[in-house]
């Protein structure tokens, strides 16, 4: 097998077990529900790519249909901050942000989605959806 520098996790980025999902605990509030659809914004989403150690920086953007409940937002952000430091891949993140909030929230639809910046050349844009279609 080969092994070379680049093709082995990073032990000094935080494994994904530091995302802080207690926080999210505090986010929900109720919704008296109308059909509205919600769209939050943030140029300051960071990670780690786990072989490189290397950051990630991207825009986020979260859009969402509520049915019971809302997201509040200090709460949105600091569960987004805990990010800073994981090891995630970008595809990954994306994932996981939309599978802790849709199972918080429970909301009608939800879409995250990521433009991270450009490293090595390669610039990625990452999507994902619920319900799935």
């Amino acid at each position: 097998m080969l092994t070379d520098k680049y093709s082995t996790r990073r032990y000094d980025a935080q494994d994904i077990a530091s995302i802080d999902t207690q926080v999210l605990e505090h986010i929900p509030f109720d919704y008296p529900g109308s059909a509205t659809d919600v769209h939050y914004e943030t140029e300051e989403f960071t990670a780690v790519c786990p072989w490189t150690g290397l950051p990630d920086f991207g825009r986020m953007v979260i859009t969402y249909r509520p049915r019971y409940r809302l997201v509040e937002l200090k709460s949105l952000k600091y569960y987004l901050t805990s990010y800073r430091n994981v090891g995630i891949l970008q595809e990954h993140a994306v994932n996981r942000v939309l599978n802790d909030l849709v199972s918080l929230v429970e909301p009608e639809s939800m879409s995250i989605e990521a433009w991270f910046n450009e490293r090595g050349g390669l610039r990625t844009h990452a999507r994902a959806q619920y319900p799935i279609s």
